[in-house]
């Protein structure tokens, strides 16, 4: 593949810095921007240490030596990825979400168990979160959403916990689409046990993905940086249920002041706990609403034309490119999605230009399907809309 990561060399001194001890992604950042390439990060003397922001001479010290000791682990979290069947994705290569990479210090590197297709399948990623603790109804929507988004070619993202996350990632396998599950353990672990078998439904039509080292258990601490993994991969960020004290309501907070992501959510009952965050949501205008699948498709459309056309969250500016890896010439346009049976009726019946109304009475889809349909043909340049009517390009 065009501009990808060859050099293990790279990947093994990436993976000592992520092992050293006082050093996470913003000082990994600004040591990358210092110096150019993590092979010359990790020659810098204490005293060079204390040049960059945030390092003061005591923790310049302490990470010295913690990046003297990281050899062996590197080495040891090499040989466990291959043998799990795990990729280690640094930042620059090519496989490397494009998305994720425009974020505030993006992760260094990411593992990923399965498989990730930004350029096709995965072209128009949306995520669903919501509460652990949640009710019947919440469950019942997040599968519902998941599940017609996923139809329409758009890959759920969600963390993988109990409730509205497993809700989701369930609907989208279900309905035969793409998920993809940020984890706040390393992907040596399952947590919670019993997705098992689900994250096993997810790996194989989709991916895991981590950014902890292979062998970290889940901790309190991990998840809110799991978050913003989440709502980074995602063009925007549909919160199902989600109580006052729900993770969903940092991670919509991430995607609306971090990442400038568009942030949806479904209304609840009034007297349901379980509903009050989404409800305080949106009544204080944090989040618009969603009644429908296509609400969110329709919502998404701006943003998903600003990717294909490159021109995406131009307010971040990636990581210069380190060791000289994007000297090759750039890669070739990404090729279209396949379109679902459901998308290809709909393209067979506008033979000639038709309205919704129209459509509903040539294809027997509902107004909510076409929609949603539409609106994805849309932004994949296989469907132009004039007024309120429609034809092929």
């Amino acid at each position: 593949m065009t501009n990808q990561i060859t050099d293990t060399s790279h990947l093994f001194h990436l993976l000592r810095l992520t092992f050293t001890q006082g050093l996470g992604p913003v000082l990994i950042s600004r040591l990358l921007l210092r110096t150019g390439s993590a092979e010359a990060a990790l020659a810098l003397s204490p005293s060079q240490l204390q040049t960059i922001e945030g390092i003061g001479p005591a923790k310049a010290a302490s990470i010295s030596l913690s990046m003297a000791a990281s050899v062996q682990p590197a080495r040891a979290e090499l040989e466990l990825a291959h043998r799990l069947g795990v990729q280690i994705i640094p930042l620059g290569d090519a496989r490397y979400p494009p998305l994720l990479a425009q974020v505030p210090s993006p992760p260094p590197l990411i593992y990923v168990k399965g498989t990730l297709d930004h350029a096709g399948l995965d072209r128009f990623p949306a995520a669903i979160v919501g509460s652990r603790d949640c009710t019947h109804y919440g469950l019942e929507q997040a599968r519902r959403f998941a599940g017609s988004l996923a139809s329409a070619g758009v890959t759920i993202v969600s963390g993988g916990a109990r409730g509205i996350d497993s809700a989701a990632h369930t609907g989208a396998l279900n309905s035969g689409g793409r998920t993809i599950a940020v984890l706040g353990c390393g992907l040596a672990s399952v947590y919670p046990p019993d997705n098992r078998e689900l994250f096993d439904r997810i790996a194989a039509a989709g991916a895991l993905v981590s950014e902890l080292p292979l062998s970290t258990a889940p901790a309190p601490e991990n998840f809110p940086a799991r978050n913003r993994i989440i709502s980074g991969l995602s063009l925007g960020v549909l919160v199902v249920e989600a109580g006052l004290k729900s993770g969903a309501l940092i991670t919509a907070q991430i995607a609306t002041e971090d990442h400038g992501r568009e942030v949806l959510a479904i209304p609840g009952r009034v007297d349901s706990p379980a509903s009050r965050g989404t409800l305080d949501l949106l009544r204080s205008g944090g989040a618009a609403m969603a009644i429908d699948p296509a609400d969110v498709i329709a919502s998404l459309e701006s943003p998903a034309r600003h990717l294909t056309t490159g021109t995406h969250a131009d307010r971040f500016t990636p990581l210069p490119p380190a060791d000289g890896l994007f000297n090759e010439p750039a890669p070739d346009p990404p090729a279209r999605i396949a379109a679902s049976s459901r998308q290809m009726a709909v393209l067979a019946a506008l033979d000639e230009v038709a309205t919704i109304e129209q459509l509903c009475a040539r294809t027997g889809l509902t107004a909510s399907e076409l929609r949603s349909d539409l609106t994805l043909l849309e932004i994949q340049g296989r469907v132009r809309r004039s007024g309120s009517r429609f034809c092929r390009t």
